[in-house]
């Protein structure tokens, strides 16, 4: 089996309520979007281009759906807070390969981690200091993304 079939088998369409097949184990997968995200990555290279992908990238354990730590459900509750709901989430857990290629792309020992257009981010506590200090609602600007935050402030005045 070649590397990009190998890695090909592990991506999932993830999004809204789609109930993919058992699973030979009987575990049933499930879906919330219509996105086509790979829960796996090869080489470096492939992890760059992963995290340009897409606007905002987060590697996680679990899925924004069900976060299987409390930094993870941190940065998805912050990126839900300022509206980000158009976001690659990739889970780490599905993949020790990735989970340890991710830190040594970003030379970043923890999950989550979060990219911006490609760029590497930090961490729960990073974004949670952006969010706290208001950076977060001028990087999302950067993106062409306006803050729910930002919106909801506006509408109060």
């Amino acid at each position: 089996m070649n590397v990009l079939t190998r890695y090909s088998a592990k991506c999932l369409w993830t999004g809204a309520a789609v109930r993919l097949p058992r699973q030979p184990d009987g575990r049933v997968l499930t879906a919330s979007s219509a996105r086509f995200l790979c829960a796996a990555a090869g080489p470096a290279k492939d992890l760059g281009e992963m995290v340009k992908k897409d606007k905002v990238v987060v590697f996680m354990k679990g899925t924004p759906a069900q976060p299987l730590c409390g930094f993870s459900n941190a940065v998805v509750q912050i990126l839900r807070m300022h509206g980000v709901d158009d976001y690659a989430a990739y889970n780490v857990l599905d993949d020790s390969e990735l989970r340890e290629g991710v830190k040594a792309f970003s030379n970043w020992p923890t999950i989550p981690q979060v990219y911006f257009s490609g760029e590497f981010v930090g961490g729960c506590d990073i974004l949670l200091q952006m969010h706290q200090n208001g950076d977060l609602v001028d990087e999302l600007k950067k993106l062409g993304i306006s803050s729910a935050l930002l919106k909801a402030e506006n509408e109060s005045k």
